[in-house]
């Protein structure tokens, strides 16, 4: 049985990740600083190396399956840092949908779980479209 046990270093790393996402919904609200979203995309990488672990964050980008994702994750980062934030940030949302779209289930359950948010992911038609979703995933 995998356990989920929450060290020191894992809550530092959810707190990096989650500020990683609050500066990059801030550099996209501010007509795509690129300040502010290269600081949230090193804060969320940084975040989910310390969440997971450097050798299974590196094994997760670096997976055969996964590469299509990664490539696009980088060249969207390196984009962003260079000057170019909107298509930068286009490739990066890309990358991340191609990524992490497996775990988004998960996410939407634990999200359905919060007393205000929840309400939202408990409507009839976000429970179809959630439905909708799980059916076309093909089983790994």
């Amino acid at each position: 049985m995998l356990s989920f046990e929450m060290n020191d270093r894992k809550k530092i790393g959810v707190g990096l990740t989650g500020f990683g996402v609050f500066f990059t919904f801030l550099g996209v609200i501010f007509f795509f600083d690129k300040g502010l979203l290269a600081m949230g995309n090193i804060l969320f990488l940084s975040g989910l190396a310390l969440t997971i672990g450097i050798k299974s964050t590196t094994s997760f980008f670096l997976k055969r399956s996964n590469y299509k994702g990664s490539i696009s994750f980088l060249v969207g980062f390196l984009l962003v840092v260079l000057g170019w934030a909107f298509l930068g940030m286009i490739l990066e949302a890309y990358g991340f949908i191609v990524l992490f779209s497996g775990f988004m289930p998960t996410v939407f359950f634990y999200l359905s779980k919060i007393p205000i948010i929840g309400w939202f992911f408990q409507q009839p038609f976000f429970t179809r479209f959630l439905e909708r979703f799980r059916q076309r995933r093909v089983p790994v």
